[in-house]
């Protein structure tokens, strides 16, 4: 388990940080901009948890521990022999999201139109969690080009973000009050 003792330890004074390996790279190094968007939408989930029923927020709960996963397993670059074993995230962690996407979607009418990311509270802060979920998707598939990362968080990522749609609508009133896209308007 992670310990923190110390808040602040001056280490990146200088615009770098520390990998889960050990290795030191830039701030703006792409698997820091991979896990720290991973983050981003964990905490804009977080927000959204604000605004949502007791069985979302529980789903959601789950996915914002799931997100610290990945974000462990971005940090960590591959490696022959590492000192430690690194955690990855488990592929199983996709298919609990398609059952859930699966689940909530089948109450809900397909779509006609393109809808808009808005509605009520929640939807609108699920929306918004979607959204940054497809950015750090992006990110993590630019990363991959590079360098090797896990195919189980790829999948997550895409996974999660269909499913935050699901559930936005799902808040919507099972997408009775989703706000359509009128094209030309």
């Amino acid at each position: 388990m992670v310990r923190l003792t110390k808040i602040y330890t001056k280490t990146g004074d200088k615009g770098d940080t520390g990998l889960g390996d050990g290795s030191r790279v830039a701030k703006h190094d792409l698997r820091v901009e991979a896990y720290g968007t991973v983050d981003e939408a964990n905490a804009v989930i977080g927000l959204a948890r604000l605004h949502v029923d007791e069985v979302l927020d529980g789903i959601l709960a789950r996915i914002q521990n799931d997100l610290f996963d990945v974000g462990a397993d971005l940090c960590t670059p591959f490696a022959e022999n590492p000192k430690y074993p690194p955690l990855r995230l488990a592929g199983a962690k996709t298919l609990e999201l398609e059952q859930e996407i699966d689940k909530f979607n089948a109450d809900i009418p397909s779509l006609r139109s393109f809808i808009l990311p808005a509605g009520n509270p929640a939807a609108t802060h699920l929306h918004h969690a979607r959204t940054v979920t497809r950015r750090a998707e992006r990110i993590i598939v630019q990363l991959k080009e590079d360098q090797e990362i896990s195919q189980s968080v790829l999948e997550y990522m895409n996974r999660l973000s269909d499913l935050l749609f699901v559930l936005a609508r799902h808040a919507n009133g099972k997408g009775k009050d989703d706000v359509l896209w009128v094209p030309g308007e």
